[in-house]
């Protein structure tokens, strides 16, 4: 699924609860909305705050048990499971406060302060599954959430190609400058030895945050901790497709085919806390 922020969560899914299929959508289609304010058309960025701040006042009517007058398709299945499965509005929120930080199209100096985005962008995703789930001890959520900025990094460093020319950059800029580089020099699109020696590190960072969060996805019982090692494998694969690529991506997009699949349920299968990124290759 392509949404910018919780790209990477399970749409309802086969291998998901069938339980859990209705709430699952209902937030998806919330962020898979919310991501179009923000990213589609030609509005401009005070537009689409003015649209995203309407957007929240509508989700707050809603989950306040108003009838919504605005993105009803969106807004009453929504409710429907805020009511019935207590999902939190505050993470909801969070989503909302990344979706409208992109329209201003920032900067970000330090890894620190692109980690305190994905809290917000892809986070709160995470957060929102483990309660649909009943989990809600500490390792859980701190493992989930390395899980969750590991999937919202991996879409960075595969998609440049996609994102500078639309303004939007997530290398920080310390990083580039460690390189000899700039934003505005990477946005000239360019793959060098710097940028893919740039690159490098940076998926290096990902992979760890992954390998970090992964130990989750064998505590989670039933088929929510079996759709999660395909999640954590997925993202791992990307990964793989980038280093295959020589780390250059500043002007095409790597993506996964049917044919990474076997590989990915491979390695889901012989998942081990010591051995989660068994077989895997960044050389």
């Amino acid at each position: 699924m392509r949404v910018r922020h919780p790209e990477n969560f399970p749409v309802a899914s086969l291998l998901c609860p069938p339980a859990l299929r209705a709430p699952i959508r209902a937030i998806y289609h919330f962020a898979r909305t919310a991501d179009d304010i923000a990213d589609e058309g030609d509005a401009s960025p005070a537009k689409r705050r003015a649209t995203l701040l309407a957007y929240r006042e509508s989700l707050h009517r809603a989950a306040g048990g108003e009838s919504p007058t605005h993105w009803a398709d969106v807004f009453r299945p929504l409710a429907t499971n805020i009511r019935r499965h207590g999902l939190p509005l505050r993470l909801l929120d969070d989503l909302l406060d990344a979706f409208i930080q992109d329209t201003a199209n920032p900067r970000y100096e330090s890894r620190a302060q692109l980690l305190a985005y994905c809290a917000k962008s892809a986070n709160p995703v995470g957060r929102l599954l483990l309660h649909l789930r009943g989990v809600s001890d500490e390792l859980s959520i701190r493992q989930s959430d390395a899980i969750c900025s590991a999937l919202q990094l991996i879409n960075f460093w595969q998609d440049p190609s996609v994102d500078m020319p639309r303004g939007r950059h997530y290398v920080p800029q310390a990083d580039a400058r460690r390189h000899g580089l700039t934003l505005d020099g990477l946005a000239q699109g360019g793959d060098t030895a710097a940028t893919q020696a740039l690159l490098r590190d940076l998926v290096a960072w990902a992979a760890g945050l992954m390998v970090e969060g992964a130990p989750l996805a064998m505590r989670v019982p039933g088929r929510m901790g079996w759709e999660l090692r395909l999640v954590v494998q997925g993202g791992l694969r990307v990964l793989e497709r980038i280093a295959a690529m020589n780390y250059s991506t500043m002007q095409r997009r790597p993506v996964l085919r049917a044919s990474d699949a076997p590989a990915m349920l491979w390695r889901a299968l012989r998942m081990r806390p010591d051995r989660i990124a068994s077989g895997m290759s960044l050389a």
